[in-house]
């Protein structure tokens, strides 16, 4: 007999880890978007799931369901394995919670290994997400870290986050940095696998007195950030990062290697090159080629993210209840740890 779960119940067991979800559909629809954690062991594999498709589509249901009994019959012994090496509790899903999940419990519960079955699949999952980001009171008070472009800001969080501290990385969960220069070296998150990173996140801190985050734009590379999220940040309590430019340099070095990455670097610089005077232009795009990074970035800071920056800030009134003026990232970590725990902090 086949017990079916739902997204609550199923939600509330994986926070408190006690279930292991099991993506049974293609790889394809697996990497374009999952429930997080998810494992992915396929009934079909993209092509397998295409040429049952289009059996349904040109021939009838019947004829694509002896197809995909013929597939399943061959690799069953394998399949089963998969499972099998699965410790603790497990529930699977498909699209929908149709056929190949509702097969693939069948299969399993004759091997005497017990799932239970996503009632709505990923599609139940899915409006779960939307919802919540569309109705879900955000309970922790923002703050937000300002400052120009590598004075440390995600350095900052990636720390604090270590440390145990509540931290929205929003830059992470979209694999993008923000800037034109923003996906090298990263995978880009579609809208799907964001929304559903940044809800998990969500109820993960909602009993916590503050949330970090970064003072992002509404876009960050191909996704954007839901309404009520914005809304709250302009509530936040809003920190200004001030490093030295040499500080900013290092940083943004560290974070992109750009040696490992020169013809993405390139290729960046010259979507934006007609927007810097043209000599100058000129010599960033000549450091570039000669990979000598460092000057190239002091240069982009002077003369095309610094001035970007303030005119953002004139436009938008950033007012900052704290300014944070220090030698380095790790000194500016310290000063935002004092205003969170310190006296009449935001901890305490």
């Amino acid at each position: 007999m086949i017990h079916d779960i739902t997204v609550e119940e199923l939600n509330e067991e994986r926070w408190r880890g006690e279930t292991v979800t099991i993506d049974v559909r293609s790889p394809g629809e697996f990497a374009n978007a999952t429930i997080p954690g998810s494992l992915n062991i396929p009934l079909f594999d993209d092509g397998e799931r295409a040429e049952v498709g289009t059996l349904y589509v040109q021939v009838g249901a019947g004829a694509a369901k002896r197809r995909g009994l013929e597939i399943v019959s061959a690799k069953l012994p394998a399949f089963v394995e998969q499972f099998a090496r699965v410790e603790g509790r497990k529930a699977v899903f498909c699209w929908r919670g149709g056929m190949r999940s509702k097969v693939t419990a069948t299969l399993l519960s004759l091997m005497d290994i017990h799932v239970r079955r996503l009632a709505g699949g990923y599609r139940a999952y899915r409006r779960w997400v939307v919802h919540f980001l569309e109705t879900a009171e955000i309970k922790p008070r923002l703050v937000v870290l300002h400052g120009l472009t590598g004075t440390g800001k995600s350095w900052i969080l990636r720390k604090l986050k270590a440390d145990g501290f509540p931290v929205l990385d929003l830059e992470a969960m979209a694999g993008h940095r923000g800037s034109i220069f923003g996906g090298i070296g990263l995978r880009a998150s579609n809208q799907k696998t964001f929304d559903a990173l940044l809800a998990e996140e969500l109820v993960r801190w909602q009993q916590a007195p503050f949330l970090l985050m970064e003072a992002e734009s509404k876009r960050i590379g191909k996704v954007v950030l839901p309404e009520r999220l914005w809304a709250k940040k302009e509530e936040g309590l809003h920190l200004l990062v001030e490093l030295p430019v040499e500080e900013r340099v290092r940083l943004i070095l560290q974070d992109y290697e750009p040696w490992d990455h020169p013809d993405e670097c390139l290729a960046a610089f010259r979507r934006i090159k007609e927007a810097i005077h043209t000599p100058v232009a000129k010599e960033i795009e000549s450091l570039l080629m000669r990979q000598e990074y460092a000057p190239a970035v002091e240069l982009l800071l002077e003369y095309y993210y610094d001035p970007r920056y303030r005119y953002a800030g004139l436009k938008y009134e950033v007012r900052p209840e704290h300014v944070i003026r220090a030698r380095n990232a790790e000194e500016a970590c310290e000063r935002v740890r004092e205003i969170l725990l310190g006296p009449g902090g935001l901890g305490r």
